[in-house]
């Protein structure tokens, strides 16, 4: 499979949001907080402020992650391409862009949880989710490129 990985455009908004709107309805324990529209506008403007890689297979994109400045705010795929390697190709380019990186995933998310794991993030902290809109407990994740200094 041809993966392409490319900063996303401002057409890519509708569907960033269509993947990560899915994830909230796929998934059960996920409360749906926004519509598709709100989410996608949420997507457009992560896109424009130059946080999201797209990764696009055949002219069609599927999965994103949104970094700014160290810390990956969003790593969503759509479910027919989970583990085929294409999360771990967007989470190394990340790690290729900065020396340190720094995460929250929800408790809920297991699959999530164990792939940052197997990525070399330590959990430095966990919440009861009072701290985040979905009110979900959480699992804060940092990793350090080796031999990279604290900072």
């Amino acid at each position: 499979m041809n993966v392409i990985l490319r900063p996303a455009r401002s057409t890519d908004a509708g569907a960033v949001g269509g993947i990560l709107h899915a994830f909230s309805r796929e998934n059960d324990w996920m409360p749906e907080l926004h519509s598709g529209a709100e989410t996608i506008a949420f997507c457009g403007y992560m896109i424009d402020q130059g946080w999201v890689t797209v990764a696009e297979t055949d002219e069609r994109v599927v999965g994103f992650l949104a970094l700014k400045a160290g810390e990956i705010h969003s790593l969503y795929l759509t479910p027919p391409k989970c583990g085929q390697g294409i999360g771990q190709r967007l989470l190394d380019h990340a790690k290729s862009k900065q020396p340190k990186l720094s995460l929250f995933a929800f408790q809920a998310n297991d699959g999530a949880c164990r792939f940052y794991e197997r990525n070399g993030f330590t959990e430095i902290a966990h919440s009861d989710g009072a701290d985040n809109d979905e009110n979900l407990p959480d699992v804060k994740y940092v990793w350090h490129r080796k031999g990279a200094a604290d900072g």
